[in-house]
């Protein structure tokens, strides 16, 4: 091959190469955060504890606490989970808006997910995360989820894993209503009462309720769970969302032997009323 002939391929080459690694580059962007080795590479990107994004028919933000360093493959899994959902709800208000068109001067909705540090114990780590959604209405909703972290695991663990199988929560259920209940007459002496089968609003049941670890006066240990209540849950959206304490004392019985040494002492955090002591 003649001399001149080799460079012309060579420059083929270097061109074709260089295209690929621009189309690699406009395409990294909008890669699934949750595919396989995602963890693994946004750990070597510095454990990112922020994002954000905004186009005219969404803005989005994700925010995690710096404590979650400590926990490298939760931290992974969270950001990657959370960014999928943000760049999800951008799409779907891209369809939604274009497709039902736009009210003049309604702004972007708006979505943001934030995760807020609860109690850690020896073996498990507890996370709070807010969901905020506007999508148009005289009010946005928020949503509230516990994230409950086995340690030495590393995975994420549930109330089935938490508890004993086949646990009788009712004594739980009735402890967690009268806290409710007190908390609401905290917050509004004229509030009307609720129970576990009231008609328009009712007490939730606690195994069916998101919750996180409650900071206890023993170091180390939980010193119960507060449970997350949202708006409309047991009162009208004017009351706003609850957080109700109940002390490990009520539920001890009811853990799962793996977990019960995780609990000791009582609540150092009231939540929004005084915790109800069993």
């Amino acid at each position: 091959m003649s001399a001149s002939r080799i460079v012309l391929v060579a420059c083929a080459a270097a061109l074709a190469l260089s295209a690929c690694n621009r189309d690699r580059e406009k395409a990294a962007p909008d890669a699934p955060s949750a595919a396989p080795g995602a963890a693994a590479t946004v750990a070597e990107a510095g454990a990112p504890l922020a994002y954000e994004s905004g186009t005219p028919y969404a803005t989005v933000s994700l925010k995690l606490p710096p404590t979650l360093k400590s926990q490298p493959d939760l931290h992974a899994t969270l950001y990657a989970d959370a960014v999928r959902d943000l760049r999800q709800f951008v799409e779907g208000a891209q369809a939604d808006r274009t497709e039902a068109g736009t009210e003049p001067g309604m702004p972007p909705y708006e979505k943001t997910i934030e995760l807020q540090p609860a109690a850690e114990t020896g073996k498990l780590f507890s996370l709070k995360r807010v969901d905020y959604d506007f999508t148009g209405g005289a009010h946005g909703n928020s949503l509230f989820a516990g994230v409950l972290w086995d340690k030495a695991l590393k995975r994420q663990i549930t109330v089935a894993d938490l508890f004993r199988k086949g646990a009788d929560g009712r004594a739980l259920d009735q402890a967690l209503c009268a806290a409710i209940n007190a908390a609401k007459k905290d917050r509004s002496p004229d509030a009307e009462p609720v129970s576990l089968e009231g008609a328009q609003w009712s007490c939730p049941r606690a195994l069916q309720t998101p919750f996180v670890l409650t900071p206890g006066t023993v170091p180390g240990k939980a010193g119960g769970l507060t449970f997350l209540i949202g708006p409309y849950q047991v009162g009208p959206y004017a009351e706003g969302p609850y957080e109700i304490v109940v002390p490990q004392s009520v539920f001890r019985a009811l853990i799962a032997p793996a977990y019960a040494e995780e609990f000791a002492g009582a609540p150092i955090k009231s939540g929004d009323a005084r915790p109800q002591q069993g």
